[in-house]
């Protein structure tokens, strides 16, 4: 499998508020990431097109990436968001699935594989994993169970934290060099992007703006790609656009279709 990667920058560029920072982000991944991205709406246009579905995976606060595909308006069906509630479940904080336990078991080697076992893939299917850090025991697993069954893996994560993270997988490899797609997220190695004067360590996270970025374009780009062949997606839709019954019966088809393409799963 082929990699094939643009860092977008070279070290942390913290700024004095969020907005500066959030268009920064923007700008980045229009800047630099376009023809990563167009590559990953060529793959995921393929599976769906194909009858495939596109698995998503995310561990910790990537899964909010996972669940910006599908379900909420303004998307459709061809995207299998797979979210492991042990790995994500923060709210709790402290003491029972607290984020501890969370943070300890996205490094237990093995997990992943056992998460990514749980699925059926058909020949036409693709992934995506989002992982800020890319270093992660878990996404490394399903990282290498997807290469071993030859499923196109597209990466969207920081390359530039990555550049300057270890990996915690005994393969020693980081998320950006196995995938065969990588999407640099825009954000600062370390997230957190917005320096306060009289405080020691930045706030302010810049990788879900970028990874939100990153899906809806390609969501909207997939969706025209679609479109143009003769097979528009059936997309969630607000009665603020079709009115009330439209609506809701937009809703059951695309959960209708959900289900037929996913029900081998």
């Amino acid at each position: 499998m082929s990699t094939a990667h643009n860092s977008s920058h070279t070290g942390p560029n913290l700024v004095n508020d969020f907005f500066t920072g959030a268009r920064q982000v923007i700008e980045r991944i229009e800047r630099t990431q376009q023809e990563a991205i167009a590559r990953a709406v060529d793959q995921i246009f393929r599976s769906i097109h194909s009858g495939g579905v596109v698995h998503l995976f995310g561990s910790g606060h990537s899964r909010m990436a996972v669940e910006e595909m599908y379900p909420r308006y303004g998307s459709y069906p061809g995207f299998h968001p797979m979210v492991e509630l042990s790995l994500t479940n923060h709210h709790a904080v402290v003491g029972s699935n607290g984020q501890r336990q969370a943070m300890f078991l996205e490094n237990v080697e093995g997990f992943g594989r056992v998460i990514a076992r749980e699925v059926h893939y058909g020949p036409h299917d693709s992934m995506m994993l989002f992982s800020h850090s890319g270093t992660g025991a878990v996404v490394i697993d399903i990282a290498l169970e997807m290469r071993e069954r030859g499923i196109p893996l597209i990466a969207v994560t920081s390359v530039g934290h990555s550049e300057r993270s270890r990996s915690k997988h005994s393969s020693g490899k980081r998320l950006y060099e196995l995938a065969d797609i990588v999407i640099d997220n825009g954000a600062v190695p370390g997230d957190a992007m917005v320096h306060i004067e009289g405080l020691e360590t930045p706030v302010g996270p810049g990788s879900t703006i970028g990874n939100t970025v990153i899906v809806n374009t390609i969501k909207c780009q997939v969706a025209q790609r679609l479109t143009d062949a003769g097979k528009p997606p059936k997309v969630i839709t607000s009665s603020i656009f079709v009115g009330d019954e439209e609506s809701k019966r937009l809703f059951d088809a695309s959960y209708e279709e959900y289900w037929r393409t996913t029900r081998t799963l």
